[in-house]
């Protein structure tokens, strides 16, 4: 390893430096944040779990009413445009927690696992309006508290989750032969058993054949939503009867229980090919695209040792050789980038300056308006004070947005909301590009106008790269014809981009 402990473990396990903060000496400050972080409230979903699965019901009351109601069509669609306001702007609230979270977060290793297990068991909030609330909630409630745990729990916990279920069409799945499937003459969908092989264990090329996506598509009758209380449900009027065969393994029986869904789970959880697609997975994120053979292949040992523990695993990486050699062969993609770079401009007591500026700028999104024909509640700026006070306060939450949940879809990387089941790209040619890097230099440009007065170029070159900055980069930064441009390069810099 050329660089330093703390340099790599920041850069390439976390979300890099920020001002102040302690960095890991070692790997077992690395291990002990898998532990540790889970045990301190998540910043989202906004107001808390409890209050959200509260919101959730209290949509899902007004969706029933409005298609129930008797109004015109006229104010059936303005009322509908109210409810849909009130979701996006509780989903952009989720989505700026989301972010600075990251952002404020001394466990970086802990933040950068719960952001490749979430793209792992990807769903989007774009699928359908209860989605806008049901989406953090799955990150905050089905993943994270589970990711230091067995891979077999994390599993279940994903699939069984209403956002993964609606997602992935589950909840729209009906044994063909079933009461309620010949009642409503509606039939399987076979989208969470393809997945289920093809994504979140076994991965593609793995042998399972269609037969067994379809098996297992069967296996899953019966695992649907409670679409009032928008939780999971088993239901065996609408599970396919009989036995069917998944791998050569047989589930089911005269009767469907919720246990032959959760018996394939199990069994899925612990085939050794699972391992290998997980493992390298986890390395390809972290580590490199084509990923050490021996680093594998300790992963796999740990995992096997261990029924999937997966503090093994992450140990089992961390201990390799080649965990910590080549460095900058990954590309930090959008969201660590802009993470990475609001860490490094985030000096000042507290939070810091950056998590102030966006914590006093949140998105209005017509919340005034909202709030007055009731519903969820909305956290609504305070836009009083003279024409020149509300054009500041304007400015300042476009600026928000702009380096914030804009920066991120102009570079392609929304936060939960993932082109499709298979999550955002790992590769590197898919984030290292001309367009990309132009969107970066443009984002750096105006993060550093905003966040870096009374900066020193180099002293913030040294602070943010520590020992990977290179000589040549040192040199460009120091020669900067002025400071907001010897910081805009730092954050372009190729050391800043990789990882």
């Amino acid at each position: 390893m050329s660089l330093s402990f703390p340099t790599m473990a920041a850069i390439r396990f976390g979300y890099g430096f920020r001002p102040g903060e302690a960095m890991p000496r070692d790997k077992d400050d690395l291990l002990r944040q898998v532990n540790a972080d889970k045990r301190t409230p998540v910043a989202f979903p906004v107001g808390g779990i409890e209050e959200r699965h509260q919101a959730i019901a209290d949509l899902q009351a007004n969706l029933r009413d409005l298609r129930q109601s008797s109004d015109d069509d006229q104010t059936r669609r303005a009322r509908r445009k109210v409810l849909q306001k009130q979701a996006q702007h509780s989903f952009q609230q989720d989505a700026n927690a989301r972010l600075l979270q990251a952002v404020m977060s001394p466990n970086g290793f802990y933040e950068r696992l719960s952001t490749f297990w979430t793209n792992h068991f990807s769903t989007s909030a774009n699928k359908s309006l209860p989605m806008r609330l049901v989406v953090p909630l799955y990150e905050a409630e089905a993943i994270r508290p589970r990711i230091g745990g067995r891979f077999a729990d994390l599993l279940r916990s994903a699939t069984e989750h209403p956002a993964m279920l609606i997602y992935l069409d589950q909840a729209e799945s009906l044994g063909p032969d079933s009461k309620g499937g010949m009642r409503q003459k509606k039939g399987l969908n076979e989208n969470l058993g393809r997945e289920l092989l093809e994504l979140h264990t076994l991965g593609a090329g793995s042998g399972y054949t269609q037969a067994d996506v379809r098996a297992a598509a069967m296996v899953l009758t019966g695992l649907t939503i409670d679409r009032q209380e928008m939780d999971m449900a088993f239901r065996p009027g609408i599970a396919e009867p009989g036995r069917h065969e998944v791998l050569g393994v047989s589930y089911g029986g005269d009767k469907r229980r919720a246990g032959d869904y959760l018996a394939m789970l199990d069994d899925l959880a612990a085939n050794p090919k699972t391992a290998a697609h997980i493992c390298r997975k986890l390395a390809v994120h972290f580590i490199a695209d084509q990923p050490d053979d021996g680093l594998i292949a300790a992963m796999t040992g740990a995992w096997k040792r261990t029924d999937g523990d997966l503090g093994a695993v992450y140990g089992a990486m961390l201990d390799h050789p080649a965990a910590w050699a080549n460095e900058g062969a990954k590309a930090r993609q959008p969201f660590d980038f802009v993470v990475a770079g609001l860490r490094a401009l985030n000096a000042g007591a507290g939070d810091g300056a950056v998590v102030a500026f966006f914590q006093a700028n949140q998105p209005d999104d017509d919340a005034q308006a909202m709030g007055a024909q009731g519903g969820m509640a909305a956290s609504v700026p305070d836009m009083s004070g003279g024409d020149e006070d509300r054009v500041k306060r304007r400015k300042a939450m476009q600026t928000a947005r702009a380096l914030g949940q804009g920066a991120l879809r102009r570079m392609g990387q929304p936060i939960w909301l993932p082109p499709s089941p298979a999550g955002f790209e790992e590769s590197f040619s898919a984030w290292i590009t001309a367009s990309q890097l132009a969107e970066r230099l443009g984002w750096a440009r105006r993060a550093t106008a905003q966040f870096g007065q009374g900066l020193d170029p180099r002293e913030f070159l040294k602070a943010t790269l520590g020992d990977a900055a290179r000589d040549d980069t040192i040199r460009i930064v120091s020669q900067a014809p002025n400071k907001t441009t010897g910081l805009m390069l730092a954050l372009a810099s190729p050391e800043f981009n990789r990882r």
